[in-house]
């Protein structure tokens, strides 16, 4: 059983145009020494719009993009993503099929932040548990239940920090971008919290930033339950 994080940025920050720039070979170096140091065996780097593929690192990379489609967020994680996306210019139907056709698992982020994807008819190969809002795992749970999807893990680290918040243990002989394909589309992922004192006080302050912002989704069709 290996113990990666689906979901990790090497940005500090949004707001940047959708290619790398020197920011990202310093926080790919940062991601990876705290995963090493909380023995999380890969990072999925999941930047909005682009891919960014780091040299070498101690754990091993999924490569990946988040793809800000017209309804919410897509993260694309497996052996050959799209090298770059434009925003809200696909439909999720789309942007699922684009992952299909790179041999990617396509994977509904945060489904119940600043986004409609719970409602697309998309067909998904996983639901995220995201490291942001944990409060709201039995929501999470009820939606990939009723759409038959599994459930997998990211911390949505934009800082090294917060890498390993929540992951995805994946079962697989070996830890590569096409076995975690493979075991998020087998039904053989689950995700795991963690639940420090730091950990806890960052969600809630994640919680109300992105209530001011008008982000969090409170109730969606078919869906009950808080944030």
């Amino acid at each position: 059983m290996y113990v990666v994080d689906l979901h990790t940025h090497t940005r500090f920050f949004h707001g940047f145009r959708s290619r790398a720039t020197p920011f990202d070979p310093l926080g790919a170096r940062l991601l990876d020494g705290i995963a090493h140091r909380r023995d999380v065996d890969g990072l999925a780097i999941t930047n909005h719009d682009y891919c960014y593929r780091p040299g070498s690192t101690r754990s091993v990379v999924v490569p990946g993009i988040e793809i800000t489609t017209t309804e919410g967020h897509l993260l694309v994680v497996g052996p050959d993503p799209p090298e770059a996306t434009i925003p809200e210019r696909l439909t999720p139907v789309e942007a699922v099929e684009l992952a299909h056709q790179h041999d990617c698992a396509a994977i509904m982020a945060h489904p119940f932040r600043n986004s409609m994807l719970p409602g697309s008819s998309a067909d998904f190969d996983a639901v995220e548990v995201n490291g942001k809002h944990t409060g709201n795992v039995e929501r999470v749970e009820s939606l990939a239940r009723q759409r038959e999807l599994p459930l997998v893990g990211g911390s949505d680290a934009h800082y090294p920090v917060e890498v390993g918040r929540a992951v995805t243990l994946v079962d697989a002989e070996r830890l590569t971008p096409r076995s975690v394909v493979e075991a998020i589309r087998d039904g053989r992922v689950e995700p795991a919290v963690r639940n420090h004192l730091t950990d806890r006080v960052l969600r809630k302050l994640y919680r109300r930033v992105h209530r001011l912002k008008g982000h969090v989704v409170e109730k969606t069709p078919g869906q009950s339950g808080s944030q």
